[in-house]
C-alpha cells in the first residue's frame, strides 16, 4: 500500500530532525563523516520507522529483523537513529566519539544499544548478512536481514563473493541497499574504481535489483514493499542518493565525506536543512 500523505509528511519531518542531528553529533564529536551519514538517512528513517521488525524495550529478541551498516564510518548518521527509535536515550549522543562513550566512529554492537553488527572495516556487511540469512533458514525462522553499504566498499571482493552466495543460496531473507552518492574518501567512484554498469552486475550475480531515488520516500516505500515480499531471491535497492544531502554546500562536496565544525558553520548547516 502507497505511503498517505500523513505517512510520508512524518517522515520527512523525522528525516529532517535526524539530519540536524547529524550537524550537532559533527559538532560534539570534534568530527564525523558527514557526507555519508547525511545520504542515508531517509534509508534509514523509513526501515526504522516503518519496516523493520524490533522492539527497542527487547533489543535482544530473537524474532527481531536484523540490521547492518556495511558503511561502518556512517555512524553518525546511524546512531542518532536508534536513539529517535528509543534505544536510549538522545541525551547521551552528546558523548559521541568522547573517551569512554558507547559510540564511536564505527559502530560497536557490544557497546551500542540496537546495534546487530559491528562495522568499519568496509567490505565486510554483506557477508555477515548472508550469514545470518542462512541462519535464519536454519532455524526456521522469518526475519529480514538488510545491508546498506556504501558504493565505494563494492570495490571489495568480499561483496561480490557474498553477493554470489547470497543468489546461490536463494536468500530471499537478505536484501541490500546501496547508498550510491558516487563519491568516496578519494574522490568520485567512477574515476576511483569504476563501478558501472553496476545495475546491471547485480543482476549477473542473481539478484533482483532495484533501482530508485534515495531519497523519494514514495519510491523508498515500493521498494521495500517489493523487498519483505521476496521468497527465493535477494534483493538489491540501488538508491541513488547525494553526498552531504540536505545541506547545500555539502551536497555533492567529497570534502565533506568527513569533515569538523565550528559552530559557525554548523548554524549555517543547520539553516539550509530548515529551508529544504
Amino acid at each position: 500500500m502507497a505511503l498517505s500523505m500523513e505517512e510520508k509528511q512524518r517522515l520527512q519531518d523525522l528525516a529532517r530532525e535526524l539530519r540536524l542531528t547529524v550537524i550537532d553529533v559533527m559538532a560534539w564529536s570534534g568530527g564525523a563523516h558527514v557526507g555519508g551519514s547525511l545520504s542515508i538517512i531517509d534509508i534509514l528513517t523509513i526501515l526504522y520507522f516503518k519496516y523493520l521488525k524490533i522492539d527497542p524495550a527487547n533489543p535482544k529478541w530473537e524474532d527481531r529483523d536484523r540490521f547492518i551498516l556495511s558503511k561502518g564510518h556512517a555512524a553518525a548518521g546511524y546512531i542518532p537513529v536508534l536513539a529517535k527509535r528509543g534505544y536510549f536515550p538522545e541525551e547521551t549522543l552528546k558523548t559521541f566519539n568522547h573517551f569512554g562513550s558507547p559510540f564511536a566512529m564505527h559502530p560497536d554492537c557490544n557497546k551500542v544499544i540496537g546495534c546487530d553488527a559491528s562495522a568499519g572495516s568496509l567490505g565486510h556487511g554483506l557477508s555477515m548478512a548472508v550469514g545470518l540469512g542462512l541462519g535464519a533458514r536454519y532455524l526456521k525462522k522469518d526475519w529480514k536481514t538488510v545491508c546498506l553499504m556504501g558504493d565505494g566498499e563494492c570495490g571489495e571482493g568480499s561483496i561480490w563473493e557474498a553477493a554470489m552466495s547470497a543468489s546461490n543460496f536463494k536468500l530471499g531473507n537478505v536484501i541490500g541497499i546501496v547508498d550510491r552518492n558516487r563519491l568516496m574518501i578519494d574522490g568520485k567512484t567512477e574515476d576511483v574504481m569504476a563501478l558501472e554498469p553496476f545495475c546491471d552486475k547485480w543482476r549477473a550475480f542473481g539478484w533482483d535489483v532495484v533501482e530508485i531515488d534515495g531519497h523519494d520516500f514514495d519510491q523508498l516505500d515500493e521498494a521495500l514493499s517489493h523487498a519483505w515480499a521476496a521468497t527465493d531471491q535477494p534483493v538489491l535497492i540501488m538508491a541513488n542518493t547525494v553526498k552531504g544531502k540536505g545541506v547545500d554546500f555539502m551536497e555533492n562536496n567529497v570534502v565533506y565525506h568527513y569533515a569538523s565544525a565550528d559552530s559557525e558553520l554548523c548554524a549555517k548547516a543547520k539553516a539550509s536543512i530548515m529551508k529544504g
